[in-house]
């Protein structure tokens, strides 16, 4: 009865033991899947009270954009999302998405001459036609490909425990050691080789899929080709009513106030000891600016992509010497012109996606037969002989003599010219993480290799990051032997 009646005399702990107090606000700049997904990940790191301000000029979505045919969206941007991706996956289960109903359809590869490799409606007689071609350099690829994936995956396990990376060198050697750095820097070609692949099969297969995911060549770097590769091989999926509904999903899960504006620049001050950031954007309504006790910058750090200045920064932030890769999305209604393809009888023409090898006088890089982004049960993809909606990518517009090439005749061309993705060729050095303390650059990551679920890694990599060097907490940040740590914390 003493100790019951003395409980309540005992000092309260002093507040100071709390730590520091969460950050009040924090910037990100631009509103594509990485502003959104750093936007969730950040809100979920530090709780519901911090304001999450996003910049975005142009619209929610970023490169997850669709275009109106016949008053049915389809996608333009990026449109299939790789089974293995846990990230996306939950997006769309937390936020009460479906996964879009998969149209079943054929691809062939075209040399500009002929068909090198066409598929069936027959599994064995697919692998047959692989053998007979290629010998086993299609079993090689996908044990290559496999191992890397089983390393890649250790990500989620860490991220799960609050492990965060400082820079993408720490974050690839967390997964598979100096090997996985090193595939950064040499290209998909000479790895496959090394392994037992052929020439033959990289020069028709392996071009044909890279030029078809990043519109560039068998030298682009091992690691981005494995990802590329990946997608090739596992079952693909998209979200139903469009994959940029994660995007506005999420912002509007955190209650983030989008601001329609573009960031000209950050500049650095100092608040209680504190770096404080004062981002300044010019909208429709005019110039303005706000201060941050964090920014992560989402969008490029290039001219031509997001041209804003570094103030106060010592030593100053530069842009990362690199280059995009120019690729141009054209979204055609159409009768497709089987004969250019071999089918002079356009019922007969079987393929409703054509990859192309890496040929001078091809002047796509591939194209395929797309569905509405809201498929109905009664939803059938449309015959060869009818007008259909197909999607080609190209490095360059594709004139009308082009467009004659590929149909017989068309109702609407759609453009979309994107700076998709890096250059791989441009560079040989993968850029920070770490801009400042609390400034963030979460872009990067497409160095490594560009993908919906490779940004959405990212921007929890560097919410987590966020949070542990607020709270310096640094025994969660480029630790080694993590695989060992974690299975000690299970």
């Amino acid at each position: 009865l003493l100790l019951l009646l003395l409980v309540p005399a005992l000092p309260a702990l002093p507040a100071a033991s709390a730590g520091p107090a969460p950050p009040r606000s924090i910037a990100v700049v631009g509103a594509g899947l990485g502003g959104a997904a750093v936007a969730y990940f950040s809100q979920q790191q530090f709780g519901p009270q911090v304001q999450l301000d996003v910049y975005e000029q142009a619209g929610v979505g970023g490169r997850l954009a669709t275009v109106t045919v016949n008053k049915q969206q389809y996608e333009s941007g990026t449109a299939s999302i790789h089974a293995l991706s846990l990230h996306m996956q939950d997006f769309v289960k937390t936020l009460g998405l479906k996964q879009r109903r998969e149209v079943p359809g054929k691809s062939a590869i075209f040399s500009g001459e002929h068909f090198v490799l066409e598929e069936t409606d027959w599994y064995l007689l697919n692998l047959f036609r692989l053998w007979w071609h290629y010998g086993i350099s299609f079993l090689r690829l996908q044990m290559w490909v496999e191992e890397v994936m089983e390393k890649f995956m250790r990500i989620y396990k860490y991220q799960a425990h609050g492990y965060a990376f400082s820079s993408l060198e720490e974050l690839l050697r967390s997964l598979g050691g100096e090997a996985f750095v090193n595939m950064t820097q040499r290209s998909v070609a000479e790895s496959l080789l090394e392994v037992g692949v052929t020439q033959r099969f990289v020069d028709d297969v392996i071009a044909a899929v890279l030029r078809s995911s990043y519109g560039q060549s068998v030298l682009v770097p091992a690691f981005a080709g494995a990802m590329s590769l990946a997608g090739a091989q596992g079952s693909m999926w998209a979200v139903e009513g469009g994959n940029k509904l994660v995007c506005s999903g999420l912002l509007k899960l955190t209650k983030a106030n989008v601001i329609p504006a573009r960031v000209t620049g950050i500049s650095l001050h100092s608040s209680e000891g504190r770096a404080l950031y004062q981002v300044h954007y010019e909208g429709s309504e005019g110039q303005g600016s706000a201060f941050y006790d964090m920014v992560v910058v989402t969008t490029p750090l290039h001219p031509s992509r997001s041209n804003f200045t570094f103030e106060n920064f010592e030593p100053p932030i530069a842009n990362f010497p690199s280059a995009f890769q120019p690729s141009v999305t054209s979204v055609v209604h159409g009768y497709l012109n089987s004969s250019y393809f071999g089918f002079p009888d356009p019922k007969l023409f079987p393929f409703a996606s054509i990859l192309t090898t890496d040929t001078p006088d091809l002047f796509f890089n591939a194209m395929d037969n797309i569905c509405p982004v809201n498929i109905s049960v009664a939803f059938r993809r449309k015959q060869p002989q009818e007008a259909a909606v197909w999607r080609v990518l190209s490095q360059q517009p594709l004139d009308k003599q082009q467009l004659k090439t590929l149909f017989r005749s068309y109702y609407s061309v759609q453009v979309t010219e994107w700076q998709s993705y890096p250059r791989y060729d441009s560079t040989k050095s993968l850029p920070p993480i770490v801009l400042h303390d609390n400034l963030f650059y979460l872009s990067g990551v497409e160095w490594v290799a560009s993908s919906m679920e490779m940004i959405a890694v990212a921007a929890k990599n560097v919410a987590l990051l966020a949070y542990n060097r607020w709270y310096q907490d640094l025994e969660k940040i480029d630790q080694k032997d993590l695989m060992h740590k974690v299975k000690t914390e299970l």
